[in-house]
């Protein structure tokens, strides 16, 4: 793919999503139906140029920072999250390459990604004790390097350019190897099977002797072994993923209230109420809500803020856990909140709420399947024991 124009402002990339987003309006609930590989659609993501606007100036791209990545992520998540998901790992592997990666892996890598390449993930495994206990190995054999694994959970992997796939070298250290979609010995399966997020596709990745460019492989342990805001700013993708969903619920809830639902005929009886939306329990609800979905909105907004200070490249600990702190707190209170806006849409909108042509409940089971990554717990008790204890939150990729 050539002569993409990548954006090259905040205005302009926020601009390019919103467009992007209502391009794909009509077809969201279709496609939660179908649980199809949403190809169309992420063709024209890929040409939008979005996928290029955190590549660093000089390796060609506009540099955009975190909070314009946020905003760009939240306003596709409005109308599609699913949608807004694939490129996570995207922008992850941008962020390994910009910091990490040597010249060549820099410039044919996020060279890509200027011409409309997107990089899938296969990071995480089924069958072991956890989903990082990695049995994918890259070995060399006979003069070659290969591949060998088998993954889940491999989001946009199956309609990328390039994907990042981490696995063990010989001596047991951490690596991110990246091999073309379309190598020999790749295959990649359709067979995710989901209630939520279902147009992620995010299925089974299997690795059969895979030839690696030696050239291509990043020594990713190194990463996590220092001050690091990887972690944080792929949570502040699924943040702004949640915080989307959350909005989304909010607009579909006020327009059933507006347009479909009846008010109950105990407000009608009492003269509180002639429509749904002049019920004081429904008007007082909703006001709860909403005024959750702004605070999500604005804890998004400054733990973006917060990375933007900190840098891709922290100076010391402190500063990482400072990045890693705020993206934690915004992300742990969106999952609560799209998942309480999203179950509460149902007793704003009444009986008629869950009639299965609105597909309402996408939001409640987008919501529930996105925040089950990573549990809201975990995040509450980094936020606490750095906030009481002035424990450092551990370096890792989900922090």
């Amino acid at each position: 793919m050539t002569g993409i124009a990548v954006p090259g402002s905040a205005a302009e990339a926020i601009a390019a999503a919103r467009d992007f987003a209502a391009s794909i309006a009509g077809g969201v609930i279709e496609r939660d139906r179908a649980g199809k590989v949403p190809a169309a659609e992420l063709e024209a993501f890929d040409a939008s140029g979005l996928l290029a606007i955190t590549v660093p100036p000089e390796h060609g791209g506009p540099g955009l920072p975190a909070t314009v990545l946020a905003e760009v992520i939240r306003s596709i998540a409005v109308v599609d999250p699913a949608i807004a998901q694939v490129p996570q790992g995207h922008f992850l592997m941008v962020d390994v390459l910009a910091v990490y990666g040597n010249a060549y892996q820099q410039e044919r890598l996020l060279g890509a990604a200027l011409s409309g390449g997107r990089f899938g993930n296969a990071l995480a495994e089924r069958g072991g004790h956890h989903a990082q206990d990695l049995k994918t190995r890259v070995s060399r054999a006979d003069g070659e390097v290969l591949l060998n694994g088998r993954k889940y959970y491999t989001t946009g992997a199956i309609t990328s350019r390039w994907i990042g796939v981490s696995a063990l070298d010989d001596e047991g250290h951490l690596v991110l190897a990246f091999v073309e979609r379309g190598a020999p010995g790749i295959t990649i399966d359709d067979d995710w099977n989901a209630m939520g997020q279902r147009a992620t596709v995010s299925g089974t990745a299997t690795f059969d002797d895979v030839r690696v460019d030696p050239g291509l492989i990043v020594p990713y342990e190194r990463a996590f072994q220092v001050p690091q805001q990887l972690g944080a700013r792929a949570q502040l993708v699924h943040t702004a993923i949640e915080v989307g969903i959350a909005g989304g619920a909010l607009s579909d809830a006020r327009q059933f209230v507006r347009t479909r639902a009846r008010p109950f005929f105990e407000a009608v009886r009492g003269g509180w109420a002639e429509q749904a939306g002049e019920d004081p329990y429904t008007i007082g609800q909703f006001g709860r809500l909403a005024v959750k979905v702004r605070a999500a909105e604005a804890l998004l907004a400054s733990a973006a803020a917060t990375l933007d200070e900190v840098t891709r490249r922290p100076r010391d600990a402190a500063e990482a856990a400072r990045g890693s702190i705020a993206v934690a707190e915004a992300k742990a209170f969106a999952s609560e909140v799209a998942v309480e806006v999203a179950s509460d849409l149902f007793s704003l909108g009444g009986a008629s709420a869950a009639d299965e042509r609105y597909d309402l409940s996408r939001h409640w089971r987008n919501s529930r399947t996105h925040a089950s990554h990573d549990p809201v717990a975990w995040k509450y008790h980094h936020v606490g024991n750095f906030l009481l204890n002035d424990v450092l939150p551990p370096s890792h990729g989900q922090l």
